[in-house]
């Protein structure tokens, strides 16, 4: 390196080495994170002309970092929440870069200490029981797509999983006798088993007995047999919504995603009374604090503490001007 650590021998060591060696990171999380560094390097090579193969550690400064978030930001129209993420990959990798560089120590201590960026947190979304069953009802269970797309769409909003974790769920991980369930590898690497109702054991049964397309195929399948990607998923359920808004117009005011339907879960357990200690069990989340955001989305629990209170007292009224002229104005 002639002194010079080259910005790629040490990229490719933190993948192969940090991320898949060490740390074991999920197929998930790689993904992300090379995502994030195939852009970065793109906008490198636009920024400094320079093949991404010839940089060194010194080209990749806070400024230019910096500058790379902000061009995410305005030309790609990301959410500060995913120029966040972008962040931690670029964090993550400078400070494996640290123990490999330490002569650089000025440089990547400057990249380190760029912020996140600070946003509004909203109320979580989530969809009504209405609008779930019309949602449920839109798939033509006369096809096999149809079939799979209500089967998938009823596990999903009756256990909360993960679009990752939805699309990788195989058919050795579905049991559906006796304590029926499935079984996932959710983040962090954390195996989890979610139980099934029986109304969503008996529509899996039924599925699991459909003729698979190809053997070893996962449980939700495309059309070729392959696995379901995310963008299917998202079309998927695109296209479903459409059909139910037809019978549940409120739908039309919602952005529907995976995630809603993950989100709804949460908001069915909560106002059935669970606890938020084993919502953040039945997730999978790492902290119950997580479940928190819950808690304030939650407009119908709020209103029965409302309804144990005593509010206070107060007398409408109505402002009146004392003087006709006054009021002769205020008319205007």
């Amino acid at each position: 390196m002639s002194g010079q650590p080259n910005f790629g021998v040490l990229l490719e060591r933190y993948f192969t080495q940090r991320l898949m060696q060490q740390r074991r990171a999920s197929a998930h999380t790689i993904a992300s994170y090379r995502d994030t560094f195939k852009m970065l390097l793109q906008f490198v090579h636009k920024r400094l002309r320079k093949a991404p193969s010839a940089l060194s550690l010194d080209d990749i400064d806070a400024p230019l970092v910096m500058a790379f978030l902000d061009d995410m930001e305005l030309t790609r129209g990301i959410t500060a929440r995913t120029r966040n993420l972008r962040l931690t990959a670029v964090h993550s990798f400078f400070r494996f870069a640290a123990f490999e560089a330490p002569t650089h120590s000025a440089l990547i201590q400057r990249v380190l200490a760029i912020p996140a960026k600070r946003f509004t947190r909203t109320l979580v979304p989530f969809l009504s029981r209405p609008e779930v069953d019309a949602l449920l009802a839109a798939p033509d269970q006369r096809s096999w797509s149809g079939r799979r797309d209500h089967a998938m769409l009823l596990l999903a909003v009756q256990t909360g999983l993960r679009l990752s974790e939805l699309t990788s769920l195989r058919h050795e991980d579905l049991h559906v006798g006796v304590g029926a369930h499935v079984r996932v590898i959710g983040k962090g690497r954390k195996e989890r088993c979610t139980p099934l109702s029986k109304s969503t054991r008996a529509v899996l049964a039924a599925w699991a007995r459909e003729p698979p397309l190809l053997e070893n195929q996962h449980v939700f399948p495309n059309a070729r047999g392959g696995r379901l990607s995310s963008h299917g998923v998202h079309y998927v359920l695109s296209k479903h919504v459409a059909t139910a808004t037809a019978k549940c117009p409120s739908l039309k005011k919602k952005r529907v995603s995976p995630h809603v339907l993950r989100h709804t879960t949460a908001m069915d357990l909560l106002q059935e009374g669970v606890e938020p200690v084993t919502i953040a069990l039945w997730l999978g989340h790492e902290s119950v604090e997580t479940t928190q955001i819950y808690l304030d989305a939650n407009l119908a629990l709020k209103q029965a503490v409302l309804d144990k209170t005593t509010p206070p007292e107060g007398k409408p009224g109505r402002y009146r001007p004392a003087d006709r002229l006054l009021a002769f104005l205020k008319g205007l």
